[in-house]
């Protein structure tokens, strides 16, 4: 019998052809065609086949800048050939839980802001930091860029804040703790690859120390990114907690806290603290024991174990994306009943209740004591959550209330998510809200928020 050779011949993967045509350009027997179909997995259209003049030359594969999109094989003519090989399953990896280390009673230590922040995510297990400097941030990525390499972490000054975003995914989705500092233009710049993050699952912390806007404005306090952490982070359906430090204790304890927030939900948390904060020397006790992270089993690790796994926001199905919606929802809605926080001051029988957060709640918790002193029934309602607002720990104070006074730094940002929460809540219909503010990288003042919480009570009595 005589022997038949048979030539290799073009193999096509519709799955991963893009129809971009230069596989047909390359062919000279005019063997390729443009399809008219859109693959369901792709979303594209991928080239169609027709192999009866085919020599086997091979010239359609290389001009493929596809990987498996087109490739030789040595099968018959009109043999079965498989598609491209699936990826590997199996049981998922275990989680491997933190633990936790004991640290050695020592003194209180006076830090900035930042670097409370920075000690925190440190003693929180994280060893990845990407970013890029931005003032009044940078002091927090220089003392990890000096402590990091030096207990075997990762520093990374990326050429971006586009770059350093999408590097963080990366650490994320290995299961890794990463973090970044940055400012209110540099925010803006990292909002998609959060959302990126949100839709991939991958947990990350983000501390904005907000400086005044819009544009490069000045590197003075605002608080005005407030629209951006609670409700613009990214397109999409994206929501992250938005924790509201206002002392450096709480900048190191809120990052620690945000690790954990973060890991437990498998998402990004904020921190949003003002520049003045950023700045602010205060004391710092540390806690009694810090984080040696354990590796949660959905990463991709890249080793044998973990190797089964996939991190992706691409759901090209619609009915798998409308299913991704629809599990984030219903995580928003957990993290929504489970993580508000908030501190009330001299509350417990207040007409008038002051809102504030970050370093004007400072300010207003001493304009409140000096009303006080006057006969004022005042309290001081701070959030420390921003998103989830934390509306279940006001509720009780509404009854006795006459009406709400909010400061802020910023044109009703704050007020904003007081009033939505409220009208979700169905509450709060009788109580009048009015505000203190300043903008431009001022903050209220206790004397300004005095009056102004003197205005309302005059305003309401007349």
């Amino acid at each position: 019998m005589a022997h038949v050779e048979v030539r290799e011949r073009p193999v096509l993967h519709e799955e991963c052809c893009k129809g971009c045509g230069r596989c047909r350009e390359a062919c000279a027997r005019d063997c390729i065609a443009l399809g008219a179909d859109i693959h369901e997995l792709s979303g594209l259209t991928p080239i169609v086949l027709r192999l009866e003049a085919c020599n086997g030359c091979g010239l359609c594969a290389e001009a493929c800048p596809e990987p498996y999109g087109l490739e030789m094989s040595d099968v018959a003519p009109g043999a079965a050939v498989a598609s491209a090989p699936p990826r590997a399953t199996g049981p998922a990896p275990a989680d491997l839980p933190d633990t936790l280390v004991p640290l050695a009673a020592g003194r209180p230590l006076v830090m900035k802001g930042t670097h409370a922040s920075a000690i925190g995510a440190l003693l929180a297990g994280c060893r990845h930091f990407f970013g890029y400097p931005i003032t009044p941030s940078t002091e927090g990525a220089e003392l990890m860029a000096k402590l990091l390499p030096a207990i075997g972490g990762s520093f990374l000054q990326a050429p971006s804040e586009v770059a350093a975003v999408n590097m963080m995914y990366g650490a994320g989705a290995a299961g890794q703790r990463t973090m970044t500092f940055t400012s209110s233009p540099g925010f803006s710049l990292m909002l998609e690859g959060v959302s990126y993050m949100i839709g991939g699952e991958v947990p990350a912390v983000f501390v904005n120390v907000m400086r005044a806007g819009p544009g490069l404005g000045n590197i003075g306090p605002e608080q005005s990114d407030l629209k951006l952490a609670c409700r613009g982070l990214g397109h999409g359906s994206t929501h992250a907690i938005v924790l509201a430090p206002a002392t450096p204790q709480e900048m190191l304890d809120f990052t620690m806290l945000a690790f954990e927030l973060a890991f437990r939900y498998r998402n990004p948390v904020v921190l949003c603290a003002d520049a003045h904060l950023g700045q602010m020397t205060g004391k710092v006790e540390l806690p009694d024991a810090l984080v040696r992270p354990g590796l949660p089993g959905w990463a991709v690790f890249g080793d044998g174990a973990h190797r089964t796994n996939l991190v992706s926001s691409i759901h090209l199905r619609e009915s798998d994306q409308e299913a991704l919606n629809l599990h984030l929802f219903e995580k928003y809605a957990r993290m929504a009943a489970a993580e508000q926080r908030a501190e009330r001051f001299r509350c417990e029988d207040a007409e008038t209740i002051v809102v504030a957060c970050g370093t004007p709640a400072r300010m207003a918790a001493g304009a409140v004591s000096a009303l006080r002193t006057e006969g004022s029934r005042v309290g001081l309602f701070r959030p420390q959550t921003v998103w989830p607002f934390p509306v279940d720990a006001l509720l009780p104070l509404l009854p006795r209330a006459r009406r709400l006074v909010v400061v802020e730094a910023s044109d009703g940002q704050l007020e904003d998510e007081l009033r939505l929460a409220l009208s979700h809540a169905g509450a709060g219909a009788g109580v009048p809200i009015h505000h203190v503010r300043r903008h431009g990288g001022l903050l209220p003042s206790q004397r300004e928020i005095a009056e102004g919480v003197r205005a309302a009570e005059r305003e309401v009595a007349a």
